[in-house]
């Protein structure tokens, strides 16, 4: 059944919202108050309850802020949502191309006399607040209450979702032995305050389900160099965990969490990025030490049991991905729309009977709505295919070994010369990363041009990143690594990423093909001198649309790699399916 959990929202409803907002600023004496799209715990993903951005302007992506001055406001998007963001908000709120306009410096241009901008010091990190602070100018920042709280008033309960424990065998680390290892680490400080829901879960080798997609808790915790934890999280939650935590893990409700915080002794370790402003504020007077979260890495660097279960529910959500795809193939372009492939598609993994939730609403966008990066049908923008048009399914599971992400373009009929191009190089942006051998120690910004470079060639470009970190049944989207011009963080063995370049033509089509990729270290060549060389492990398995190609414009070696990937693919999805979906199958994965 579709169903989204995105906060209801209209264009219709802003301008009142708003209004009210502005009512509250007045009261407060402020001329501006800065909404986010994020939490107290600093996760890319929100609980219905914190998607104030959502409810306040009804836009829902997955990342903005609104600037409500008493005269404008802005809502700030970055590249994916530039089209988004057009048809969500009504006029009374202008649309900015963020990163390249700043929220300090607009509102500092926006207030030029002075003034005072509010914020939540719970909704902002450390990093965010400083930023702010220094793009200002003569604004003032005040902490406040929430004010979009005040006006809210339908606001949902905070989630209480029930924690359940992630094996050993799946988490391939006893959650004791991770305390420790990552204790012995804080060689500077006495304690480090963890917020990240997805950090907080990996540590524990607990699951959640707090938020949507998402299998992480709400808490907070700290970490302590003697070798234990303090978690701050609600009784309730913890029923059927029984006496998985131990003793080294003591519980405390999270009212508990900021007098723990004002009582700590000896230097407190934070992470800038993710800290939230409040934490900093309760720490005051303590010595402060700024490292990076350490759970991030450690997460970030799968264990073989990890790798072995993502390579596992790979191949099972690529069988239910290739019984979709018969299945478009089966429909007559004009009699499903949009929806009804969500639907179909949704209907496949559960039929796997491991599927535990999908792991982002799956963007199903036909002809135009393709090329809304991020788009979310609904009932109201559910569009009816049409022949000869593209399809752009972007989905994943969760399941309890691994989380998918993938993303097939399809032609509903016959390709165009334009559309047949652009997939082709976009294509071959993807077999450039997926045969790369690279040196240890590189990032993603050094790598993310080879998944661009034939788009180049011809005036073409897309404005997201190529590739994020993702997580083992855990967040989709996981740092620090990933593939794009800000991936700083060298690429390690073990990291899962996604390869996902793209293409849009805003009114017409959209283009994207993604497969994971698992970093692993690359046997030594002959004559070889770079000391330790890295390569990426393929971990989905699903046919591209050879309809879309463009043959004349792949090199040898592309169509090689092509053709040994269909080869890979009839080979280990065969086995899982019968029929005239084998039929199909072994029909698409046919040598060029």
């Amino acid at each position: 059944m579709f169903q989204t959990f995105e906060q209801s929202a209209s264009p219709e409803q802003g301008p009142p919202r708003l209004a009210a907002l502005r009512t509250e600023l007045a009261a407060e004496g402020l001329d501006g108050f800065l909404v986010p799209r994020a939490d107290a715990h600093q996760g890319e993903y929100v609980a219905p309850r914190d998607d104030r951005l959502a409810w306040l302007t009804g836009f829902t992506g997955s990342a903005g802020y609104c600037a409500a001055l008493t005269e404008k406001a802005g809502v700030f998007v970055d590249g994916r949502y530039r089209v988004q963001v057009k048809a969500q908000v009504a006029p009374e709120f202008t649309p900015v191309d963020w990163p390249e306009v700043g929220l300090a410096e607009w509102i500092a241009e926006a207030l030029p006399e002075g003034g005072t901008v509010g914020i939540d010091p719970w909704l902002f990190s450390v990093d965010q607040m400083r930023g702010l602070e220094r793009g200002l100018g003569a604004v003032a920042l005040r902490r406040c209450d929430n004010l979009v709280d005040r006006v809210w008033a339908d606001q949902p309960e905070p989630p209480m979702g029930e924690v359940f424990v992630q094996p050993v065998d799946l988490a391939g680390e006893a959650h004791g032995d991770k305390i420790a290892r990552l204790a012995k680490g804080l060689d500077k400080a006495a304690a480090c305050v963890i917020t990240l829901p997805d950090s907080l879960a990996w540590l524990l080798n607990i699951r959640g389900s707090d938020v949507p997609r998402n299998p992480v808790p709400h808490g907070f915790a700290i970490l302590h160099a003697a070798g234990r934890v303090t978690l701050f999280m609600a009784a309730q939650k913890l029923v059927e965990l029984g006496d998985h935590l131990g003793p080294l893990v003591e519980v405390k409700t999270p009212e508990d969490f900021v007098p723990e915080l004002e009582a700590l002794d000896g230097p407190v370790q934070i992470d800038p990025a993710s800290c939230p402003v409040a934490v900093l504020d309760a720490l005051e007077g303590r010595e402060i030490v700024e490292a990076a979260d350490p759970c991030l890495l450690p997460k970030a660097r799968k264990n073989a049991a990890e790798l072995a279960g993502a390579r596992a529910a790979h191949l099972r959500d690529g069988a239910a991905m290739v019984r979709f795809l018969h299945w478009v193939d089966s429909q007559t372009p004009g009699e499903f729309t949009e929806i009804d492939a969500v639907v179909a598609l949704e209907e496949e993994r559960r039929a796997t009977n491991a599927l535990r939730d999908i792991s982002f609403e799956t963007i199903s966008g036909a002809g135009p709505n393709g090329a809304i990066v991020h788009y979310r049908v609904t009932e109201a923008s559910n569009r009816t295919t049409a022949a000869n048009e593209l399809l752009l399914i972007d989905s994943g599971g969760q399941y309890v070994d691994g989380t998918t992400d993938i993303t097939r373009t399809m032609v509903l009929g016959e390709a165009g010369a334009e559309e047949k191009d652009a997939f082709t190089r976009v294509l071959k942006g993807m077999i450039a990363l997926s045969r790369l051998r690279f040196p240890a120690g590189l990032a993603g910004r050094d790598i993310d041009v080879l998944a661009r470079a034939a788009l180049w060639e011809a005036g073409l470009d897309y404005g997201h990143g190529t590739g994020h970190g993702v997580g083992s049944y855990l967040s989709v989207h996981e740092g620090p690594q990933r593939i794009a011009r800000t991936g700083t963080v060298p690429l390690e063995p073990g990291m899962i990423l996604s390869n996902e370049p793209g293409f849009y033509r805003e009114g017409s089509y959209g283009i994207r093909i993604e497969n994971l990729i698992a970093v692993e270290p690359a046997p030594p060549l002959p004559g070889q001198n770079v000391a330790k060389m890295l390569r990426f492990e393929t971990l989905t398995w699903v046919p591209i649309d050879r309809r879309l190609i463009e043959t004349g414009l792949l090199t040898a070696a592309e169509r090689d790699w092509l053709d040994a990937y269909h080869a890979g693919v009839f080979e280990r999805i065969a086995p899982l399916v019968t029929g005239a979906v084998r039929d199909w199958l072994e029909a698409a994965c046919a040598p060029l």
